[in-house]
């Protein structure tokens, strides 16, 4: 099983990880793109004006310019300790036991603009940078990442679970994935309550003690922890808001 989380505009600081180290990365097929955006990012960076108006950012916003200008050199953090909001609130990665710990690592990836795909013990520094996002010179991210990052995830031999919202879906599409929609009761999509339902749902998949590898097992694991989750097509579930 492959939980794809999407990632999260904001990041925690520092990180007790050595600089970036893109060899090191999970995928390493994406290695030449990777290093291709990271150089494009650092670049970018030397023109706070331009970075601002590229990154869409507000001039109190500087910071997250510093951030990718010091890409390279930065101390890393586990993905899935680098990125911080409400989905990574409700899945509480610092509450995880040790065995818990390491079945987030194998089970657990986030959808990345910059780096494509991590897992979730990825060793990655903070930065900047949106699904949306245009860089001068480079183009539009989900044009270089189609070619690159659709074919390794189409070869994912397992069930790939799909939470990524609209920008980060837009990079790869996964015909073979389950797609996890949050409504309401009545049948409503919802966005308040759309990220932490979805890291309540991946909180649960990585402390299962037995994966799910079809959708019917998904839909049993859900609701045997209290969820409840829907199949609505052969690779489609709806995750019932109940608060």
């Amino acid at each position: 099983m492959l939980v794809l989380l999407p990632p999260s505009e904001t990041k925690s600081d520092g990180g007790a990880g050595g600089p970036l180290d893109l060899d090191a990365l999970s995928f390493p097929e994406l290695t030449p793109l990777r290093r291709k955006l990271a150089d494009a990012l650092v670049t970018l960076a030397a023109d706070v004006p331009a970075s601002l108006r590229a990154l869409d950012l507000s001039e109190r916003q500087q910071h997250e310019v510093h951030r990718n200008a010091a890409l390279r050199t930065s101390a890393t953090a586990p993905a899935l300790s680098r990125y911080t909001g409400v989905l990574y609130d409700a899945l509480d990665a610092k509450s995880l036991s040790k065995a818990e710990r390491a079945r987030a690592e194998k089970r657990l990836a986030v959808a990345s603009a910059l780096f494509g795909v991590v897992r979730a013990g990825d060793p990655i520094p903070a930065y900047r940078l949106s699904g949306g996002s245009t860089l001068p010179g480079i183009g539009t991210l989900a044009a270089l990442w189609r070619p690159e990052l659709e074919p390794v995830l189409a070869a994912a031999d397992e069930l790939v679970i799909d939470m990524r919202s609209g920008a980060y879906a837009a990079l790869a599409r996964i015909p073979d994935a389950v797609a996890v929609k949050v409504i309401m009761p009545n049948g409503k999509t919802v966005s308040h309550f759309n990220k932490a339902y979805k890291g309540r749902l991946a909180r649960v998949l990585t402390t299962a003690a037995r994966e799910p590898s079809t959708v019917s097992a998904l839909v049993r694991t859900a609701t045997a922890a209290g969820l409840t989750l829907r199949q609505t097509g052969d690779r489609a579930v709806d995750l019932v808001v109940t608060d």
